[in-house]
């Protein structure tokens, strides 16, 4: 009877609850309070910069900011498409970006699996070595990057903005680390099938790696269409000018059309916005990836 009555007890306490604690209370109040504050604080210049989209110069000029536009000017709009052709620029943007976004998902594919499943000797000073450019800001590489493009032809050309990116150092190691934490025994008993290591790559690895893998083509994504530097040292051609970089042509050497910089501004937002809302989950599950492994 003893025995029964411990069991009864327990689950008699589970139902009242916890007992409330008012400095947990407390503490939960000021933790939601500095997320929300650090929110607003990240989201405070893409509310601004809508809001100055809408607005004249004279009104984004003045010493007080409006968040509220008094009136809405929505013709700043219609003006960027009718003043720069920006169909064109998202067109181009789209080509880059998803060229490299391709180049990446093969290039890094391939290496992580060399790293993560591949036994040679020299592996780990390798991956060491090739972890270590990280460290290396693009700015070092970008001269030697631009003269190894004029000695090939390829100044002002597609290739010439996508070639550079399609491998990554950060891609091959989210996937290594991703291929770390993949049973040895699937490649095992692939391997005493008589498959081979691009079959197993292709046929095992590569399915089972998908939640990885669309991380990583969101990452890629979202960094190529926002690249500025490259296409302005590479692009002189108004026809191949990506999206970044087009819309810096309101800004000229005296004068700044603030309104319709905002507007171009935010309507390359979109395409972002809309990717990070349709695979959120995968960003931040990308995220937690990179830390894992590690062998």
């Amino acid at each position: 009877m003893a025995d029964r009555a411990l069991p009864l007890a327990a689950t008699a306490k589970l139902r009242e609850g916890a007992p409330f604690r008012p400095r947990t209370a407390l503490l939960r109040v000021l933790v939601w309070l500095l997320l929300v504050g650090g929110a607003l604080v990240v989201l405070l210049p893409f509310f601004y910069m809508l809001a100055s989209s809408l607005e004249t110069n004279a009104q984004i000029g003045a010493l007080t900011p409006q968040f509220i536009p008094q009136p809405f000017v929505w013709g700043n709009y219609n003006q960027v498409w009718q003043q720069l052709p920006v169909g064109r620029f998202f067109i181009n943007s789209l080509i880059v970006a998803g060229a490299i976004t391709v180049g990446q998902v093969i290039t890094a594919s391939m290496a992580a699996y060399a790293f993560a499943r591949l036994r040679f000797r020299g592996r780990g000073a390798l991956f060491t070595v090739y972890l270590a450019t990280l460290i290396i800001p693009f700015q070092v590489t970008l001269i030697p990057n631009y003269i190894l493009i004029h000695y090939l032809g390829w100044h002002n050309t597609y290739q010439g903005m996508i070639l550079p990116f399609i491998s990554s150092v950060f891609s091959t190691f989210l996937l290594r680390q991703f291929f770390l934490t993949l049973p040895a025994d699937l490649e095992e008993a692939a391997l005493l099938d008589g498959a081979g290591h691009f079959t197993i790559y292709a046929r095992i690895v590569m399915p089972l790696a998908r939640p990885a893998l669309a991380a990583l083509v969101i990452f890629a994504f979202l960094g190529s269409w926002n690249n500025f530097l490259w296409p302005l040292v590479v692009v002189d051609s108004e026809s191949l000018k990506t999206l970044p970089l087009g819309i810096v042509e309101f800004q000229s050497q005296y004068t700044v059309q603030w309104n319709l910089l905002m507007a171009g501004a935010s309507l390359s937002l979109i395409p972002v916005l809309i990717v990070y809302l349709i695979a959120q989950r995968w960003i931040v599950e990308g995220i937690a990836l990179t830390g894992q492994g590690g062998r």
